[in-house]
């Protein structure tokens, strides 16, 4: 005998046809959801299709990337030991980030897509200019307003300062000029792994960090020194970056790491670069008698050497921006530990 079908039992698959709808309907949401957000914030797995065009020149300049240079402001604050907690202060540091995070940054990426599209058109298509959201003209303009507003504001800082010789608008200039080697021919530092990694490592730590230090106090070789060793971690934190971009580097002879050494080896040495530069900052404030900072300094880094092991050395290909939002939190509070040693011991 077969079985009838009451309308019961037609009612319940009804119903469970209903919700498994609903679910992947939901899903769907949240997946786009999800690939607006990393389209606003310049982050890999975007989706292109956006119209509106100040939505597209904020995706160009890449929010993502302007956090540690405004923390780097931080640090550079704390460790110039000038700073107070004062309207005025606040302000003026916020003024600082201002020029070093969107400003300054935002015309770091800009240009780099500029001179990226036609890798981009392989290994991101999604961004704004392979993908035609925005015109070469555009984005042109773009990347001239943000480099006149950041000298500018670098400009007035040292006004407020009262620099003798105007430090931040060096600066400013300075870190311009490297941006645009970096990603412009003929030089175009970032085909070389090491020269454009150390660079962008720089770039990300050192420059913000000298910037509030000339704000707050007085910016000496010590301070110059320091924070670029403190870069040769940060050289690590871009290698991490090149993992997206393998197949598209290996095409148009980008040299990064992980074409020059495989994706294996670039890891280990992404992860070392982290590691043990980070611990030579903790021996340097032992040097200088700051123990409970550099044991602070050293207690963060064993969370990163955890995250290391369980994500990017085992597929850094796959877990790239996994253990970047897992990892990288530790690198910045120990960024700002080392800081507040320096200020502390007026360094």
């Amino acid at each position: 005998m077969t079985e009838s079908t009451t309308p019961s039992s037609e009612s319940n698959l009804s119903s469970e046809l209903e919700i498994q709808s609903d679910v992947k309907t939901e899903v769907a949401v949240a997946d786009n959801r999800s690939a607006k957000t990393r389209q606003m914030l310049g982050m890999k797995g975007a989706q292109s299709g956006e119209t509106n065009i100040w939505k597209i020149r904020l995706q160009l300049m890449k929010p993502i990337t302007w956090i540690p240079l405004i923390w780097g402001v931080v640090c550079g604050a704390a460790s110039g030991g000038g700073y107070r907690w004062s309207l005025e202060h606040v302000l003026i540091a916020a003024a600082c980030m201002l020029m070093s995070g969107p400003l300054l940054a935002g015309y770091t990426q800009t240009i780099n897509d500029f001179y990226d599209r036609e890798i981009d058109a392989i290994n991101e298509p999604y961004r704004p200019i392979p993908s035609g959201a925005i015109s070469i003209p555009q984005v042109v303009t773009q990347i001239l307003v943000l480099l006149l507003a950041g000298i500018a504001v670098a400009y007035g800082l040292d006004r407020w300062a009262g620099h003798e010789f105007p430090t931040l608008t060096v600066l400013a200039i300075g870190g311009s000029f490297l941006s645009y080697i970096y990603s412009a021919p003929p030089l175009k530092l970032k085909k070389n792994g090491w020269l454009g990694n150390y660079a962008l490592g720089a770039s990300y730590i050192a420059l913000p960090w000298w910037a509030g230090h000339a704000l707050f106090g007085d910016l000496n070789a010590t301070i110059v020194l320091l924070t670029l060793f403190y870069s040769l971690s940060g050289l690590g934190i871009a290698i991490v970056n090149d993992f997206k971009s393998v197949e598209g580097d290996r095409q148009l002879g980008l040299n990064s790491l992980p074409v020059m050494f495989g994706v294996t080896t670039a890891a280990w040495i992404c992860v070392l670069m982290i590691d043990v530069f980070q611990a030579g900052v903790a021996a340097y404030l032992m040097g200088i008698h700051q123990n409970l900072y550099a044991i602070i300094l050293i207690l963060l880094i064993i969370p990163q050497i955890t995250f290391q092991d369980m994500y990017f050395l085992r597929d850094p290909l796959k877990n790239d921006v996994k253990y970047q939002a897992s990892a990288q939190p530790f690198l910045v509070l120990g960024m700002l530990v080392t800081a507040l040693a320096l200020g502390h011991a007026g360094v």
